[in-house]
């Protein structure tokens, strides 16, 4: 391999991995340093010269010695004797510095190939890093990329300088469909190094996904006159959000929706019809958890001793509201305030007396049913009956035949009675 081939694969680096100047310079003499290093078996910082000019797709090695009389020679890599310093050019004298140029054909072909795997050892060591260290300040940020592969659990997306982001598949709405060549939106999630590799993971089911569109979309945010207090997401079927701001003149629900609701509008589209509630933040749990069960109507509210769970009393037809559909509405009131809500008819307010714990029916019910059940807040037999089968197995993730069989035996109690 010659000079010219050499210098041409450099210029294929440079042009190709997308490497600048000073970084390609650097690069460069780090790995002709190594290699000198080597050759001479010591640091030749001091006596030998490279120089490189990545514009030009040009270097050169100079190997610097000074001039002594032959008999006075002590250190060959750094003198010169004066009668082989007259055969390159006959004016020198003693005391004068020789600057030798090495060509890279000296080195040998078993060093050169050497140089060029260093070399590209160096140059994907190099991007690595730059890969890591660009992502690392993007966390958190809306990116644009565009899909290259759809693999079943992840897609692969390049941005414009064809770096490689993945998208795993619980990262993804779940009514995200993509095909190559389309533009995907989303955030940086995290950047990790495996085995010495950066792994850009990018998110669209994250609530900071959500939150950016919405500092994007709604001024006021971004320039911080509304707050964001908290953002809940079940990703493509709803989310939760609640906003605050600390100027009386500025309504924080109808900036966030905007006129007609075309703020709003834009961000429902990008998270494929996600339903998007929000609501004015307070401290009063109470009132918060009224407007998170919005657009249920609640006729009054019992916070637990402990301020973990709340009972909810409403009329029978504001029940299927608070609950919303798949039980979405009330999964992410109670992650929004915080409190294990539990909704009640109004007319079971004052007819506890005449209801029957759920141990009771140990003999008759499995216990990890039953655990089941007071797991999602219902701890009597009239808790269970006053919601339908369907609620129940989506909220307790029991199988519906099973619940069917829990209905039938507490309804059979109550029969009994009332016989």
């Amino acid at each position: 391999m010659d000079n010219y081939k050499l210098v041409e694969t450099f210029s294929e680096f440079k042009e190709f991995k997308n490497i600048d100047r000073e970084a390609m310079m650097r690069i460069i003499e780090d790995v002709f340093r190594g290699m000198l290093n080597k050759k001479f078996d010591c640091d030749t910082t001091d006596f030998i010269d490279i120089i490189v000019n990545v514009d030009k797709g040009d270097f050169e090695i100079y190997h610097n010695r000074t001039v002594v009389e032959d008999d006075e020679l002590t250190d060959p890599l750094r003198q010169i004797k004066l009668s082989d310093a007259i055969k390159i050019e006959p004016d020198f004298e003693v005391g004068e510095e020789v600057n030798e140029e090495l060509r890279i054909e000296s080195f040998g072909r078993r060093d050169i190939l050497a140089l060029r795997q260093n070399l590209q050892t160096k140059v994907a060591e190099y991007e690595k890093e730059n890969i890591f260290q660009k992502y690392k300040d993007k966390v958190g940020e809306i990116i644009t990329a565009e899909v290259a592969h759809v693999w079943k659990r992840e897609i692969v997306a390049i941005d414009d300088e064809g770096i490689e982001l993945l998208m795993p598949k619980m990262e993804q709405i779940p009514s995200d469909i993509y095909k190559k060549g389309d533009t995907i939106r989303a955030i940086v999630k995290s950047v990790e190094s495996v085995n010495g590799s950066p792994v850009v993971t990018l998110s669209r089911t994250s609530e900071i996904f959500l939150q950016r569109l919405l500092e994007a979309e709604v001024p006021e945010i971004y320039d911080g006159l509304i707050t964001i207090k908290k953002i809940v997401r079940e990703p493509g079927q709803r989310a939760k959000v609640a906003v605050e701001s600390y100027d009386d003149r500025i309504d924080p629900v109808g900036a966030c929706v905007g006129m007609k609701g075309t703020r709003i509008h834009g961000i429902v589209r990008e998270l494929r019809n996600e339903n998007i509630d929000v609501i004015n933040w307070t401290t009063n749990p109470q009132l918060l958890i009224t407007r998170a069960l919005s657009p249920a109507k609640i006729t009054n509210i019992v916070l637990s001793s402990d301020n973990t769970m709340a009972n909810v009393y409403m009329e029978n037809d504001q029940i299927s509201l608070a609950i919303g559909k798949g039980g979405y509405n009330i999964k992410l009131a109670g992650k929004l305030t915080g409190y294990e809500i539990d909704v009640y008819r109004n007319s079971e307010a004052n007819s506890a007396e005449e209801d029957v714990d759920l141990q009771e029916f140990s003999d008759e019910i499995d216990q990890w049913v039953i655990d089941s059940l007071i797991k999602m807040g219902c701890d009597t037999a009239k808790d269970v009956l006053s919601l339908t089968p369907e609620e129940v197995a989506n909220r307790a993730d029991l199988e519906i035949e099973t619940v069917r069989e829990v209905f039938r035996i507490l309804r059979a109690e109550f029969e009994q009675d009332a016989e």
